[in-house]
């Protein structure tokens, strides 16, 4: 893992496979760490064939924190009367910025949850740059869309637990909620993890201002019906927190996108799930080739 300047800030990454291969960028959901992206994920997409790239998005795990902002009212900045840190447009020219200094011209960007949003707009402003879209998991923002189970707004508004070992069980705990239950995590397995990023990163007011980018570019329909490029939208039948309609919708806005229900998966891709989710990437660049 290395650090490099990108967008003006210091970005956390990782680059995997050769580097003559074609370039997949793949960017995380909110909160969310590099390091979270399982092994075998990763290990899978490069023996597609591919030069596979991961990072933190500002504001989390090593990458650079905006702890000086503060946090601002959520409302607030949905409203418009504050601005929010930064935007979904500033994450997705970090992005950009990392291709810079990478030497990379153009790259398949893969985005789950928030980091969906962020490949959207990326492709959107910057096509250029892009060979393929792959949102998984993630949303329009058209604001009729249906909102996440009672279970999880409640885990995902939960405030921050204090201590490490109330952290971690919160993380494990959450990961049940958000998890996909045809392909379930053994308490192990969501400790382990859990443990991992809370030892390498911990900053709550990360993801609050994560939150408030969102809400600075909370609908996105009319920059995804201007899209024209190869795209595939993946989502869990059972994603408790972005229902599978929103990935319906995303797909319905970009011309000529796939879509792609996957029974069993929620917000998440686990170990067991891996497998199915390469093959959904290989049959996605297998269209765009």
């Amino acid at each position: 893992m290395s650090q490099l300047t990108a967008n003006g800030i210091q970005l956390e990454y990782e680059a995997l496979g050769d580097a003559r291969n074609p370039t997949m960028v793949l960017i995380r959901g909110l909160g969310t760490q590099m390091v979270d992206w399982h092994p075998d994920l990763l290990e899978q997409l490069v023996q597609l064939g591919l030069h596979v790239v991961i990072f933190d998005n500002r504001d989390v795990g090593l990458s650079e924190k905006f702890d000086h902002a503060g946090v601002p009212s959520f409302k607030d900045v949905l409203l418009g009367t504050v601005p929010a840190p930064y935007t979904l447009s500033d994450m997705a020219a970090d992005v950009v910025g990392l291709l810079d200094n990478l030497g990379i011209a153009k790259a398949h960007i893969l985005g789950i949850s928030l980091g969906g949003m962020i490949a959207q707009v990326l492709s959107a402003e910057y096509p250029a740059r892009v060979i393929s879209l792959l949102s998984v998991m993630s949303t329009s923002g058209k604001p009729d869309l249906p909102g996440p189970t009672d279970a999880a707004v409640k885990a995902f508004n939960a405030p921050p637990a204090i201590t490490e070992a109330a952290a971690i069980q919160q993380t494990a705990e959450h990961k049940v909620v958000f998890g996909s239950p045809g392909y379930p995590e053994s308490i192990e397995e969501r400790i382990a993890d859990a443990t991992r990023s809370f030892h390498r990163s911990r900053n709550p007011d990360g993801p609050a201002r994560q939150r408030l980018a969102v809400a600075s570019q909370s609908d996105r329909t009319a920059l995804l019906s201007k899209l024209d490029l190869p795209t595939t939208v993946i989502h869990g039948v059972d994603d408790s927190l972005i229902p599978i309609a929103c990935g319906e919708n995303t797909a319905a806005l970009i011309s000529n996108a796939t879509f792609v229900a996957v029974a069993g998966m929620g917000h998440n891709i686990p170990r067991l799930l891996v497998p199915e989710f390469v093959g959904l990437v290989k049959a996605h660049l297998d269209r765009v080739t």
